[in-house]
């Protein structure tokens, strides 16, 4: 292993994160004058913004489960120079189809970064840190949000601003590759090719050269590795079935609890309040650094509470803000005081989603399924969560219009509260728990019957 410290390596196989965030948020502004320029009717405005979310689960399903038989690293290298084709392509694109193409492939490279970097995180960190280290992706993630707004606003004067909005994540892209060539393979994966000795240098340098740890984290890899690469069977087999609850369940309800529909229409409510289009973008400037300012404090108490218990919270903040948010859009046409209480509730349930669900679910789908399955386990909780946010961005202007917007948030937020009902019941705790431990105890559960995992610690 070339010798290189732990931030490098956490910054660097994070920063796929930032690329995600980046190519997700950027069309919120360059679609306004790309529908422009191209004459985009609505239906063709819609594909050019979902693309992007048709790539993401292609590359979910194709390239995360190869990180099982390539290696984390590989696959991470590859995704960068899928992220610098498909920006590249995007800022130069002639027309309407060579747009799309090149976000559905800007898109495979979002899903993979979504299925991989979890899991190559998860696999890297110490278990006392590796909640922290993990959710670092989606402190990334909301930067990228962040940088694609400020971009969206610089080059917002420019006639052809929006091919630069797009280009730009082509930079990122370059700097993802260079780090990946120095980056070290996962150790779990070193192990399962029969590398135990670079596996070793790996988790000493990781754990800062405590050897005691090294050498007990080792013995549980080794003994786990000697298990062969597993497939649907096992996945969808009587052992992995609590893990596959968990990932199916927490990817799910991650999107149907609302959180890209709010961050979509903030600058809507913004302009309702009063604010005109560049006081609108400018808050949504201040919306993305507030993002990252929770984001990075969930990323600080991460491993000193309880994943469940950062879940239920959050996902209580996030009902009771869906609930006060409705009632002041209902009222907020006649009354100036209401408008501005929605924006209110919009604020506070952004930073609830910011600081739980968002980090946490990234974070525990890449700790709950076991070694010979982490990649198909993950990559197919990404698929899952990216149809999900598929579904809702495309069902949300058609519910929209039928509903209103008193009403619609009121379902959201009733999801919220049933979300709670789904972690109590059917989610177990992982902090402070090494992935060996994980999925010892489903072994454990699955041939003796021993007790609910849920009760786990």
């Amino acid at each position: 292993m070339r010798k290189v410290s732990t931030g490098f390596v956490y910054f660097f196989g994070a920063l796929g994160g930032l690329l995600f965030g980046y190519d997700t948020g950027v069309i919120s502004g360059a679609i306004l004058f790309i529908q422009k320029q191209m004459h985009l009717g609505s239906w063709q405005q819609g594909w050019v913004v979902s693309a992007v979310l048709l790539g993401a689960i292609l590359g979910a399903a194709i390239i995360g489960p190869s990180s099982d038989r390539y290696g984390r690293r590989k696959l991470l290298l590859l995704s960068a120079i899928i992220f610098f084709v498909g920006a590249l392509g995007s800022g130069f694109a002639a027309g309407f189809w060579t747009l799309i193409i090149s976000r559905v492939i800007l898109g495979m490279a979002v899903g993979a970064a979504s299925a991989l970097i979890p899991t190559y995180l998860a696999e890297l960190s110490p278990a006392d840190q590796r909640g922290k280290m993990s959710s670092l992706f989606q402190l990334m993630v909301m930067t990228g949000i962040l940088f694609a707004y400020i971009t969206n606003y610089a080059w917002a004067g420019v006639y052809t601003g929006w091919r630069w909005m797009l280009g730009f994540a082509a930079i990122p892209a370059a700097l993802l590759f260079l780090g990946g060539l120095i980056l070290p393979e996962s150790p779990r994966f070193l192990v399962k090719m029969g590398h135990s000795d670079q596996a070793r240098e790996v988790l000493d340098t990781m754990n800062k050269h405590n050897t005691p740890v090294v050498d007990k984290e080792l013995s549980q890899i080794e003994e786990q590795a000697k298990m062969k690469n597993g497939g649907w069977s096992e996945l969808f087999g009587k052992m992995v079935r609590p893990s596959l609850i968990i990932g199916l369940g927490l990817a799910i309800f991650q999107q149907v609890m609302g959180c890209n529909t709010v961050l979509y229409y903030a600058p809507t409510i913004f302009t309702d309040v009063g604010f005109g289009v560049n006081a609108a973008l400018l808050a949504h400037i201040g919306i993305g650094i507030f993002n990252v300012i929770v984001t990075a404090v969930a990323v600080m108490i991460m491993d000193k509470i309880d994943r469940k218990k950062m879940l239920i919270g959050g996902a209580i903040g996030m009902g009771v803000s869906l609930f006060v948010m409705s009632f002041g859009m209902k009222f907020s046409g006649g009354s100036h005081t209401a408008a501005i209480i929605s924006v209110i509730a919009l604020t506070i349930y952004i930073a609830f989603f910011s600081a739980t669900w968002g980090p946490v679910m990234w974070v525990m789908i890449g700790e709950v399924f076991p070694l010979n399955i982490r990649g198909l386990g993950n990559s197919f909780s990404s698929v899952i969560n990216w149809s999900a946010n598929m579904v809702v961005s495309l069902t949300f202007p058609a519910l929209l219009n039928f509903f209103g917007t008193g009403s619609l948030f009121i379902g959201y937020g009733v999801l919220c509260f049933l979300a709670i009902w789904f972690v109590k019941v059917k989610v177990f705790e992982t902090r402070n728990r090494s992935l060996e431990e994980i999925e010892a105890t489903l072994r454990a559960k699955a041939g003796t019957g021993a007790k609910d995992l849920s009760s786990a610690k």
